[in-house]
């Protein structure tokens, strides 16, 4: 099925509501249409479209909720689907968190659409591999990446009359590239929701420089280093922890936004001064839906401020329990930074370590974001801001809390995420905690 506009999403969901015999019903129908190709060992390995649509239809009773879901849109499977929840909602076991459903809500208009990307074919595919593996294969080196395009759409209906609808499109684009004589290893990546944005030569480019300098990587001893974070290697460390301002987690106590003896710290500067974290679902550059999943609007909320938390997003169960207004989860993510270039923060650096991006992240200690894991895919000494050679990987231990608190600069911010999409700067921090090396290219 094609992607579907508005009023033919509406009217299959209308479809819905008139089989419904449950007390409350909410059907969700989303669909993608787009493609992708890969390559590895500078070849193409696969190309392929995609096309999908599924209905899922949830039907209560009470606190018994059953969920079904189909991908056929004729008269009978839609009554067959809503049965099927029916049946299953009557067998269920009662929720003791049960929340009903929204009621109807006016949403912002996100602009995340863009025909460009929606026009994209077989040939720009094929088009954006050449120019990745043409430069390698030059350069003595092989290239493996991975374009991924779409349009996608969300659309949902409740038995109160609550209607969203949602259209986007989205292009990304990763690449990495290692030397032949397997030393050096090199990655970027790219998103954009208007491919006309998007420059996968220049992409492939980085990768391809990255691999190139970090050739014959000399080995640094572990310890706490200056370190210049590129955006994508800051992205999960900062993700993660945006995750943990979860109200229920901080009120019970398992969070590192807890106060001992009970409370939450909400309301105090943890955080440089310089930190600010927003979310805004209509930002030009990182456009989301304007509704959560279960209908609640989204709209500008700012995390963090000046280093101050000022909010913490609620499930509506939670939100019931606190007697607070239920504010959902961000959809996106925007970090404030500076105007500065990687390259000027480079520049501005006496001794350090340059990181392309971190991997393998895993948590230590929930309670104060501690996590571990390794660099990857070009990692390099900085002295006299100037980088001098590449090192050998590391692996890190550290938390997002201390990090930014030991914030010297911030660089300007990029995209760097395509599934939440994240504005994230650069980072120059110290004492970051390196503590062993890896082997690993």
């Amino acid at each position: 099925m094609a992607i579907l506009n508005k009023d033919e999403a509406r009217s299959i969901l209308e479809k819905v509501m008139k089989y419904s015999q449950s007390e409350e019903c909410e059907a969700n129908l989303n669909g993608n249409a787009g493609g992708n190709i890969r390559y590895a060992l500078n070849t193409v390995t696969t190309a392929g479209q995609v096309n999908d649509t599924t209905l899922v239809v949830q039907s209560g009773f009470g606190k018994r909720v059953g969920t079904a879901t189909v991908n056929e849109f004729d008269e009978g499977s839609i009554e067959k689907v809503v049965r099927r929840s029916e049946e299953l909602a009557r067998l269920a076991p009662e929720n003791p968190e049960w929340v009903s459903i929204e009621g109807p809500h006016k949403y912002g208009a996100s602009r995340a659409y863009f025909e460009s990307t929606d026009s994209i074919d077989p040939d720009y595919r094929a088009k954006a591999a050449a120019g990745s593996i043409e430069p390698a294969k030059k350069n003595k080196a092989t290239a493996a990446g991975f374009l991924e395009d779409g349009t996608s759409f969300q659309a949902m209906l409740n038995s109160k009359g609550l209607f969203a609808y949602h259209i986007d499109t989205g292009c990304d684009f990763s690449v990495t590239m290692r030397t032949d004589d397997l030393t050096g290893s090199g990655w970027a990546t790219s998103y954009a929701n208007d491919v006309s944005r998007l420059d996968t030569e220049a992409t492939s480019q980085r990768a391809l420089d990255k691999a190139l300098m970090s050739r014959d990587a000399k080995a640094l001893e572990p310890g706490k280093y200056t370190v210049i974070l590129e955006p994508n290697a800051c992205v999960q460390l900062i993700s993660n922890m945006a995750g943990a301002f979860d109200a229920r987690l901080a009120d019970e106590g398992r969070s590192f936004l807890s106060k001992d003896g009970g409370g939450t710290r909400l309301g105090e500067k943890m955080f440089d001064e310089r930190v600010t974290l927003y979310s805004d679902p209509l930002h030009p550059d990182v456009p989301v839906a304007a509704w959560d999943q279960d209908g609640r609007p989204r709209e500008r909320v700012v995390w963090i401020d000046k280093g101050v938390v000022k909010n913490l997003f609620y499930s509506r169960f939670w939100a019931q329990e606190q007697k607070v207004a239920a504010t959902p989860p961000p959809g996106n993510g925007i970090m404030e930074g500076g105007k500065k270039s990687t390259a000027e923060l480079i520049k501005s650096t006496e001794r350090g370590i340059l990181v392309t991006r971190l991997w393998y992240i895993r948590t230590v200690d929930p309670q104060t974001q501690l996590y571990t894991g390794l660099t990857r895919d070009g990692t390099f000494y900085i002295e006299g801001g100037e980088i001098k050679y590449p090192v050998k990987n590391f692996r890190f231990n550290e938390s997002p809390v201390i990090m930014l608190n030991n914030l010297e600069e911030l660089g300007t911010p990029e995209r760097v995420s395509a599934g939440n999409p994240i504005m994230m700067p650069a980072m120059k921090i110290r004492e970051f905690t390196f503590t062993s090396l890896s082997d690993a290219v």
